[in-house]
């Protein structure tokens, strides 16, 4: 599941890659990607996210996959960007992150 702001993200940077779109266009038209998120009627808790993290500072695609994360308990957070060890769900829960480990 995801939403808009992060498939605006994704198709942007994959278009760096041959193929790249295309095979994020197919996995939406296969349903392997749901669009799960109504910003629209999470938009005052998005934008509070937003003016929460202002020093990192957080995207509108970042808010709503934290905004997500705290509408389904259990749910963990695919991502490449560091930012999410910062982000806290709930004001004070650390975030469930797939992600590769930074090296050091």
């Amino acid at each position: 599941m995801t939403c808009e702001p992060v498939l605006t993200e994704a198709f942007h940077l994959l278009s760096r890659l041959r193929g790249g779109c295309a095979a994020l266009r197919s996995a939406l038209k296969e349903g392997l990607i749901v669009l799960d998120f109504d910003l629209q009627t999470e938009l005052e808790v998005v934008v509070a996210l937003m003016e929460r993290y202002e020093n990192v500072p957080m995207s509108l695609a970042d808010a709503c996959l934290v905004r997500m994360a705290e509408l389904s308990p259990g749910a963990s957070v695919f991502t490449l960007d560091e930012d999410f060890r910062i982000y806290r769900q709930n004001r004070t829960e650390p975030l469930a992150l797939i992600a590769p480990v930074a090296s050091s």
